[in-house]
Parts: structure tokens; sequence; C-alpha cells
């Protein structure tokens, strides 16, 4: 991790958390190492801990007073066959599962572009034992496997199944820091707030990035809560500059393509946020100011979005609802994605007072 003088604003035992997790790979459909290196980290600070398939759920003492939750998983390569390498998100088993909407199937030249030349490293999907490392030489996209295919000369005899992520560091400059955020900077966040006394439930769920993490929610509240208003989803949120990113401090919405948030609890992270000081924006309103310009333009519209939390509301028909809290960065995707330091003290400044109410 970089060092400077940014560290002394920026909680140090924060940022040390967050270098760990980062180094900690968790390439999607196989985060069984991160959940056990999570568990860890959740137990130091004496949440009770269960794990479920594609879930992991920590609880303080009034595990009801909010749900939050986050992502573990972090997009990546698998092995497929000998010396054959995939984008991990759209291997055959989720392949009936494309529908196009997803923010990764929209953008897949462009993945392409952002893995080419990137340092890599293999790793065993159980036990999380290293299995060497090397230089994506190339990448394409098979029409016929509907996947990218990805040159990696420098790993070879891996068995197919084997995860390939990214070879991470976390990079603290001046004003901001940098790694493959998504969304190892939230799963932190709501370790720290464990750390400072948080005494509800928070839920870390795999395969969010293959669009399955919805499912392990819902079969979750299935067992125990059949419906609350109060589930809060964290996760980081793309912009396409830094001067975009740095309007807000932190994103809140009132809805997405699925359907309506709870306004009361997205009122009351508006209250917080006041009260915090952090500034805020609302990623749905932003969608809508961007398409009035594209119309004039004779663009087609973006979509507002398909969150994790608008699939279970969806699912629920509102019977489980909530709010959602990000991050705004750049870079997204990548392994520079980047988000300013005073845009996670605003997160942290935020779950302060989420955590006293």
């Amino acid at each position: 991790m970089e060092s400077d003088s940014s560290l002394n604003q920026l909680n140090q035992s924060f940022l040390e958390l967050l270098a760990a997790l980062v180094r900690a790979p968790s390439v999607v459909g196989s985060e069984d190492p991160f959940f056990r290196v999570l568990r860890r980290e959740l137990e130091l600070h004496r949440a009770r801990v269960n794990h479920y398939q594609g879930l992991m759920v920590a609880c303080g003492d009034q595990p009801e007073s909010l749900i939050v939750s986050a992502h573990i998983d972090r997009h990546g390569i698998v092995c497929t066959g000998p010396n054959e390498f995939q984008f991990a998100a759209f291997v055959t088993k989720n392949q009936g599962e494309l529908d196009g909407n997803s923010v990764s199937e929209q953008t897949v030249h462009a993945i392409v572009a952002r893995f080419r030349g990137a340092r890599v490293e293999a790793y065993d999907p159980w036990n999380g034992g290293y299995l060497g490392q090397g230089e994506i030489r190339s990448a394409f996209y098979c029409d016929h496997r509907r996947n990218i295919v990805f040159d990696i000369p420098d790993l070879v005899g891996l068995r197919p199944g084997t995860p390939v992520a990214y070879l991470e560091h976390l990079a603290v400059r001046d004003d901001s820091l940098s790694a493959q955020l998504d969304n190892v900077l939230m799963v932190a966040l709501v370790v720290d707030m464990f750390r400072r006394g948080f005494q509800g439930t928070a839920l870390f769920t795999a395969e969010e990035e293959a669009g399955r993490s919805w499912r392990y929610i819902l079969g979750w509240f299935n067992r125990f809560h059949p419906t609350t208003q109060r589930l809060l989803v964290l996760d980081t949120s793309p912009y396409p500059d830094k001067d975009t990113a740095d309007m807000q401090e932190v994103v809140l919405r009132k809805r997405d393509a699925h359907g309506t948030f709870s306004p009361a609890l997205v009122s009351l992270l508006e209250d917080v946020c006041q009260r915090a000081g952090a500034s805020y924006g609302y990623k749905d309103a932003y969608i809508d100011a961007e398409n009035e310009k594209r119309q004039r333009q004779g663009l087609l519209p973006r979509s507002v979005g398909r969150t994790e939390l608008g699939r279970v509301v969806s699912a629920t028909q509102g019977g489980i609802n909530g709010a959602t809290l990000q991050i705004p960065t750049t870079g997204y995707h990548t392994n520079r994605e980047t988000a300013s330091l005073a845009a996670v003290r605003a997160a942290l400044a935020v779950t302060d007072l989420l955590i006293e109410a």
C-alpha cells in the first residue's frame, strides 16, 4: 500500500483492513477463501457469524435494528479447459441468466480492453492457496461462446474451474484510493462498522456480478425475516469522470428499473447525510437528467439501473425493501477503480450515525 500524509486524515485501521481484504482474491463463483478471511475479521470484533450457501451473516446484540448488505465477489477469470480462460461472470453455468441488462453485458468490449496487460494470479477455489501468476497477453470476445477468452501464457496446467484474479494492491494517493474496489470497499466498511460498535445484522453475498446474490438474500429472509423495510445495500457507483463523481460524496437512490425503494429509509439516509455533513446525490435523478440530454441529441436512453435491492423488491412485491448507500467511483470494473478519500470519510461519518440510530 502506498503511503502519504492522507493516511493521517483517514481512519488508519480502516485503510489497513481494506488493504488486507484487497489482497484476498474473491473471483465471482470462487468466493469461499474470501469468506474465511472475512469470518476471521468479523469474529475478531465479536460478531456472531453463520455461513449459508452464497451468503455469510454476521449479527450483533440487536440483529433487527438495521440489516446491511454488501457483496464480496469481484470480476475475474476462470480456467475452462487446457490453457483456456474465460470471463468468470459469463461462464456456462450463467449463460441461461444473461438477458443483456447487466452493466457487464452492456460493456463487454470495454471489459476486454480493461483486462489486457493486467497482472493476475491463480488460486485454489477451496482453500485459497496460491497457484501462480502471469500477465494477460490478449483477450477477445467469442461470439460462439458468448464470452471473453483470455490468453495467459504464464499460467499453464491449471485445472478447469481454477479462478484467476487481478494481482492486487491498494494504492493511496493525495486525495484518492484505488484498487478493484467493487465491492471490497464496502465489505471493509461493514466490517469496520462492527469495530465501531454496530449491533445489527450484516449480509455478505456471493455472485452479485453474475446476477445471483439477490436470491441468496431472499433465501435468508425467507428463513428468518419474511418482511422488512430496513435493508440497506452498500455498493460502489460508477461515474464517467472525476469531476462528475466529486459532485457528491455519497450516492443515494429512490428507485431503480425494478421498483421504488423505501421512502422512510431513504428519508432517514438524507437526514443522516445532512447531520454528518456529507454531500449526496441521487443516481436515478442523475441518469434521468442525462437521458434528457441524450433525447435532445437523438440518442437512446440509458437504463436507470438494476440493483441487487431492486431485484429483491420486485421478487417480494415490496415486502422486503430498503435503500442503497453508495460511494461514487471512476474506473469501474478495473483494478484501478478510484474513490476519493473525501467520499470514504463521508461514508464512515454516515455509518457512524447509522450505528447510533
